[in-house]
């Protein structure tokens, strides 16, 4: 990609971005995503209706009424994108690929991040940790942050969650809210590794998936490839028993990702390809609020 190419696409994306995070997510992220806690920050005396448990018996004792230990929320936190760089991401049918989704998402969530005074890194991974981004602070970082999910190429071109999760919970050292963006087409079993994850993090799926993969036009014969196997066939979509025994194998994989999740612990949406994410996302924040 050429690089005046690139920067007009970053720019783009940043004013798109950062003005949903300014003028639609910033309060509903903040409601929805904690910080690490509550710290103490003054004494001040008993008014009707506070908490009786906060009470600061020492001050009461030297001051002969009672007074009470105000907190503050802990708001900074630390926040990881793991961004799916494998090969489905590059499938898309209608107005929009997958990975065009997923990077609006993810710069949405950085803008959001950076505007609640926390820290946003990154890591990309296929079947390999492909790039890491440490957390950091600002503007520049997030348009550094931007420029490589418009620019990246992976080296390869399957998928592995688990091995990406492991990375995360062995790297990431404290407590930070992380969000996997994904398609989350992988065969192999990552629901211990999400499970351990989300113990030690905060962790939300989120499933970007396109409209073909759930249900096939009947325009004949397709010639398919296998964007992570190379494998390629012939179908024929003008059967209808075919074009329901994908529908149907689809659902079944979309109910199992969401069972997935909710033994897991960890909240998610499943947002197309195509459609606004606005209002998934919306949702979503509302949910955990």
């Amino acid at each position: 990609m050429e690089t005046s190419d690139l920067l007009q696409r970053v720019r783009k994306i940043e004013i798109k971005t950062r003005g949903l995070s300014n003028t639609i997510f910033a309060g509903e992220y903040h409601s929805a995503f904690k910080g690490r806690g509550m710290t103490f920050s003054e004494v001040r005396e008993y008014q009707y209706g506070d908490d009786i448990r906060n009470i600061d018996w020492n001050v009461t004792a030297r001051h002969n009424r009672p007074y009470i230990k105000v907190f503050e929320e802990e708001r900074e936190l630390t926040v990881m994108l793991l961004v799916d760089v494998s090969g489905s991401r590059n499938f898309g049918t209608i107005s929009k690929l997958k990975k065009n989704q997923i990077t609006e998402i993810a710069a949405v969530l950085a803008f959001s991040a950076i505007q609640n005074n926390d820290k946003i890194g990154v890591i990309f991974f296929s079947d390999k940790i492909e790039k890491f981004i440490p957390p950091k602070k600002g503007r520049t970082h997030i348009l550094h942050i931007i420029r490589e999910l418009i620019g990246f190429r992976p080296g390869e071109k399957r998928t592995d969650i688990a091995g990406a999760l492991q990375y995360l919970t062995n790297s990431i050292k404290k407590r930070c809210t992380c969000f996997v963006l994904s398609d989350f087409m992988d065969d192999s079993d990552f629901q211990q590794a999400l499970s351990i994850a989300n113990r030690k993090h905060d962790v939300v799926a989120l499933r970007i998936y396109d409209r073909r993969e759930e249900e096939l036009p009947p325009v004949g014969l397709m010639y398919l490839t296998d964007a992570e196997t190379g494998e390629q066939m012939w179908i024929d979509t003008s059967s209808k028993r075919l074009r329901e025994h994908y529908r149907k194998f689809n659902r079944e994989e979309e109910l199992r990702l969401t069972a997935l999740f909710k033994r897991s612990g960890v909240d998610a949406a499943h947002i197309r390809a195509d459609e606004d994410y606005v209002r998934a996302l919306m949702a979503l924040f509302k949910k955990r609020a």
